[in-house]
């Protein structure tokens, strides 16, 4: 018997990197996954490869995390296609550079629709859904949210404003039955970090010293996988309004 099975899940931003290792994680643990993703093509390649390799049931599915309308249209799709929703991953966000006395107002904007509007509007879809099934919410955060990283408020004003969030479900739905926790990783080795938004040359390299993981590596996306996998399974059953750090140590000091 697998931790998953019988369980259906939605995993945001699915399409690379966090999200498509947890899609996979929790497919190889027996769950039927949605993969929701505004790059539709990616998610349903990824979407394709885990159903033939897990045999479980897998949907891909277009979605704009910076758009409330799509939030809600998305979740009703995934849960019609899975019958039901056990687990909320609301992975999907970006990342950019700015310093703060010349951040463009609509990057502002957009990183807060981005990042931490959408966990609430997908959230707020699914809890009626996770309610009846006595579910739960992984939602990702950052270490950026705990300790500041610099050139990077609005990052850090959203994945903060998960942290809280998070928190405050926890606690209104601690007693209904839906868990709600986040991860708050560090360095990952994933395309956003390495590809999608490398540092610019502009910045100071001493300000940034502090955010290195003290282990000397990044995490890689399988180990985040993992730990959502655990927070979202009924052996985590009396673990809510956690802050998960997987950081290499990064927030310790």
């Amino acid at each position: 018997m697998k931790r998953f099975d019988g369980k259906t899940a939605i995993v945001t931003g699915a399409a690379s990197g966090i999200g498509k290792a947890t899609a996979e994680r929790l497919a190889s643990e027996g769950a039927d996954v949605v993969l929701a993703d505004l790059n539709l093509d990616g998610a349903t390649i990824v979407a394709a490869a885990i159903a033939r390799e897990f045999g479980v049931r897998t949907h891909a599915l277009a979605f704009d995390a910076g758009d409330r309308d799509s939030c809600r249209a998305m979740v009703e799709h995934a849960v019609a296609l899975l019958d039901g929703l056990h687990v909320l991953v609301n992975n999907a966000g970006i990342m950019d550079w700015a310093k703060a006395e010349e951040y463009p107002d609509d990057r502002w904007e957009r990183m807060i629709r981005i990042n931490l509007s959408s966990v609430f509007y997908v959230s707020k879809h699914a809890l009626p859904h996770l309610l009846r099934t006595r579910g739960a919410i992984v939602n990702m955060s950052s270490a950026a949210g705990l300790n500041g990283v610099p050139y990077a408020g609005g990052y850090c004003a959203a994945k903060a404003g998960i942290i809280g969030l998070t928190r405050s479900q926890a606690i209104e739905f601690a007693d209904r039955g839906v868990r709600v926790n986040a991860i708050c990783p560090g360095a990952v080795d994933t395309p956003l970090n390495s590809v999608t938004v490398p540092l610019p040359d502009w910045i100071e390299p001493m300000k940034l010293m502090g955010l290195a993981p003290k282990t000397g590596k990044p995490s890689a996306p399988a180990e985040i996988a993992a730990a959502v996998a655990y927070l979202a399974c009924d052996e985590a059953c009396n673990v809510t309004g956690t802050m998960l750090s997987i950081d290499g140590g990064q927030t310790a000091s």
